[in-house]
């Protein structure tokens, strides 16, 4: 079931897209704030594991069954568990963008019992019915996540054919955020020490994005952000385990792969509107990325 939801209060409007299928609740979501203020989430007899994932925005919140508080910078994610909620969220800029999947906890369990060591051990206390968090350092939403969650909100699916492709990015998203919280639980924090270097961080991604067709050199990156060239590669690479070229190269190629999927331009309009310097150069580089042409692509989706 796919439901869409507005609505507005004093405090300002949220849009929802929400989706449920075996038990598995999903959504997506766009908040927008006249200033800043906080707010209660509470919840009980939901003994769900939610997998979090925030894609844009600021904001603060604290998890009373964890006894912690959490100060988030826009593209993050963790896993979290505890039976019944109780949480005080403060956002710290006017839109927020979040996507969010709850699994029943028998699901979750089965979903992993084979899988990576911190998922065992996040599943072990799970089972216990303690409050737990699958990593004290919240993951970094990386291209990967972040087309699997495009992919989800953009799908056309409809009945058993949409269930059976939600349950598979669902299954697909936990993976990848587990395999992103091992990442950073053991990367070492030589460039990005304090929440001012990672907003910055964050902004050169949020310009690389805005900007695929006619992406900034380093120095104009630099300047913008207001950081030097060496600590923003460095942390850069830090924060999402590739180099600035790399997420550049990454993007553009999703992209030009969900164009492809859900739009009927050729693969020389999207060569150029992406920037590439001829269609050849962008066949050779999509073929190597993904091991198909564009023209392959379009032909079998």
């Amino acid at each position: 079931m796919q439901q869409r939801q507005q609505f507005e209060n004093e405090a300002g409007s949220r849009d929802s897209l929400t989706w449920v299928f075996d038990g598995i609740h999903m959504g997506h979501a766009i908040s927008r704030f006249k200033g800043l203020t906080s707010f209660d989430a509470t919840g009980t007899n939901t003994d769900v594991i939610r997998l979090h994932i925030g894609l844009r925005g600021n904001y603060s919140f604290r998890y009373r069954q964890l006894d912690a508080d959490f100060h988030l910078i826009g593209g993050h994610h963790n896993i979290m568990y505890s039976p019944t909620f109780d949480m005080t969220v403060e956002n710290r800029t006017l839109e927020l963008e979040t996507f969010g999947i709850q699994f029943p906890r028998e699901t979750f369990l089965k979903f992993t019992q084979n899988a990576s060591d911190l998922l065992k051990a996040f599943g072990d206390q799970v089972a216990s019915g303690k409050p737990v968090l699958l990593s004290e350092q919240w993951g970094a939403v990386d291209p990967q996540i972040e087309q699997v969650v495009y992919q989800i909100v953009n799908n056309h699916y409809i009945g058993d054919l949409q269930q059976l492709f939600l349950l598979s990015k669902s299954i697909e998203l936990l993976v990848l955020c587990a395999e992103s919280c091992s990442f950073a639980m053991n990367r070492k924090q030589e460039f990005v020490r304090s929440p001012g270097d990672k907003e910055k961080i964050i902004a050169v991604r949020d310009l690389i994005n805005k900007r695929l067709s006619e992406p900034p050199s380093l120095s104009q990156i630099a300047r913008t952000v207001g950081i030097n060239e060496y600590k923003l590669k460095r942390g850069f690479k830090e924060i999402f385990n590739t180099t600035v070229f790399g997420y550049l190269t990454e993007q553009r190629l999703l992209l030009a792969y969900q164009y492809l999927m859900d739009t009927r331009k050729t693969a020389a309009e999207i060569s150029f509107e992406l920037g590439y310097s001829t269609p050849q150069h962008f066949n050779n580089v999509f073929k190597k990325r993904f091991g198909l042409t564009p023209d392959s692509i379009r032909k079998n989706p």
